[in-house]
């Protein structure tokens, strides 16, 4: 199956959920190419974005795993490659 790289981005306001993000991450660590997390205190929110090369498919599963989870937004944006 052809990979494509796209960008997940993600907001954290339920800090509650940040053990479950972070176990689904962990299930698809072979496909991150890179994270980077920003602690927004003054609003007291976490901003994650994440650089993945995989299936369309497993993004949008990824995408929708982290969308289930209570108090977490996520977005992707997909390469034209």
């Amino acid at each position: 199956m052809e990979s494509r790289v796209a960008t997940v981005a993600i907001i954290v306001e339920n800090m509650d959920s940040v053990e479950k993000l972070n176990a689904i991450l962990h299930d698809y660590a072979a496909y991150m190419i890179g994270r980077m997390g920003i602690p927004y205190r003054q609003k007291n929110v976490n901003i994650i974005s994440i650089a993945v090369d995989a299936p369309e498919d497993v993004i949008s599963a990824l995408a929708g795993k982290i969308g289930q989870l209570d108090g977490i937004c996520v977005k992707t944006v997909f390469s034209n490659i």
